[in-house]
């Protein structure tokens, strides 16, 4: 039995729920789940430009474990680009009963169970 995932803290919600390839319906996709501490991660190294160590810290949990979700979420946006298939952003917070019915991608990378959603304030300009 592995160690218990650290509460993550999330200072984002997606602006849509998913995206995908534009012209086909979602009912003919697979998707992939894009789960909240991976979105994070990508916003804070990607698009943040933070540096690992500052993002982890960020997130609340260790560099090494920052340096895995970041390299399963690029991993996972990339496969979901060059396919063809849908990124779920949903979320793993959510109960299942409130996801819509979708193929998940299956392979060996798996879904952290532990995330903190963190609701912020933002300043309007």
């Amino acid at each position: 039995m592995g160690r218990p995932k650290i509460q993550r803290k999330i200072n984002c919600r997606p602006a849509y729920s998913c995206f995908k390839p534009n012209g086909v319906p979602m009912t003919e996709l697979t998707s992939i789940v894009l789960a909240d501490d991976e979105l994070e991660a990508l916003r804070l190294v990607d698009m943040n430009g933070m540096q690992q160590l500052a993002a982890a810290h960020e997130l609340g949990v260790s560099r090494q474990t920052l340096g895995s979700i970041v390299s399963r979420a690029r991993q996972k946006v990339a496969q979901a680009l060059v396919t063809g298939q849908a990124i779920d952003l949903q979320g793993t917070h959510l109960p299942q009963a409130q996801r819509q019915a979708k193929t998940v991608f299956s392979s060996s990378i798996t879904q952290p169970k532990n995330v903190e959603i963190v609701e912020t304030e933002t300043e309007e300009h």
